[in-house]
């Protein structure tokens, strides 16, 4: 078995690398004076299980291109099996048409990785379950609410006074999902999205009043969603509010949006390499999914089952 990094996020490659107790594969992934992608595996691969950790997250484009020509390089490398491990799925909520005329870039994106020469996929908590279906190849989507537990029962003594709140009628099942595991009840935001990457609150259904909130969804992007609940939940009177995101892309003035709003705490997990913003930040904080993703690498590459991580 080998771990190869991409530059995305290098820093996670290390730490599953460092779980399993394995060197990263040595490669070389440069770029041409006109930004050619260009990659070179310096180690022998051949009839290797090669693992290549390489999340599409800002710059998207740039990182999907290495991922798609470093495929291409191990498969030419003779390879026995590559499976790209993929901790945010970039392109993910573009699943469906939302207009006429308009593309199912997932789709696409799965097309791409396949045909690259990928023969399995690994992720974690994709933004919606059925891209699953876009590719003909075998994909494990892992789940980092565990993760985000453990850090929820470390920081909460009781889970009496607890609220978990789904920030949209969509992320429900998952908000419910945890409250069930915490024991703790549920709350509902139900909001209208005029355009993309701004959105309103229009109502709460549940009694929040005198509970420490907790915002759980897969991705924050702008933040404007999560920053508008706080609002509305600290205006009906919770006592605490924090979130808890699985993919914190955080573009743009993200970071300065949450440290404005009531949120007492951002808690996303290290999918996404943090930004200066985001290490400097006393308001966001960051869990690591290495040990999740080294357990179900080690677990793929000796055939064994990767859903029982999650029983």
């Amino acid at each position: 078995m080998k771990v190869l990094s991409g530059n995305s996020n290098r820093p996670l490659a290390e730490a599953i690398a460092a779980c399993l107790n394995l060197p990263l594969t040595k490669a070389v992934i440069r770029r041409f004076s006109d930004l050619e992608v260009f990659v070179e595996i310096q180690e022998n691969v051949r009839g290797e299980d090669v693992f290549v950790v390489q999340p599409t997250s800002f710059p998207a484009n740039d990182n999907l291109m290495e991922l798609l020509v470093t495929l291409d390089a191990l498969k030419r490398g003779s390879a026995r099996r590559i499976t790209a491990v993929l901790p945010y799925f970039g392109y993910a909520r573009q699943d469906r048409k939302t207009s006429p005329r308009s593309p199912i870039s997932a789709k696409l994106v799965a097309n791409l990785i396949t045909t690259a020469g990928a023969d399995r996929v690994l992720t974690i908590d994709l933004h919606a379950g059925q891209i699953q279906g876009f590719f003909d190849i075998p994909v494990d989507n892992l789940y980092a609410q565990p993760v985000l537990i453990d850090d929820v029962r470390a920081k909460y003594k009781s889970t009496q006074d607890l609220m978990i709140v789904s920030p949209d009628v969509g992320g429900v099942v998952r908000a419910r999902a945890m409250a069930s595991r915490l024991d703790a009840d549920l709350a509902i935001i139900d909001k209208r999205r005029e355009r993309a990457g701004v959105s309103e609150v229009m109502n709460i259904i549940g009694d929040v009043a005198g509970r420490h909130c907790i915002l759980v969804d897969d991705i924050v992007d702008s933040a404007g969603t999560l920053c508008n609940a706080s609002v509305a939940l600290t205006k009906a009177g919770a006592k605490s509010v924090a979130a808890y995101v699985t993919h914190g892309v955080l573009s743009g003035d993200a970071v300065a949006r949450v440290a404005a709003s009531p949120l007492q705490r951002l808690v996303v997990t290290d999918s996404i390499m943090a930004t200066q913003a985001v290490r400097v930040s006393d308001r966001v904080d960051q869990l690591t999914v290495a040990p999740l993703l080294a357990e179900a690498i080690k677990r793929i590459s000796e055939e064994s089952s990767v859903s029982s991580l999650f029983d």
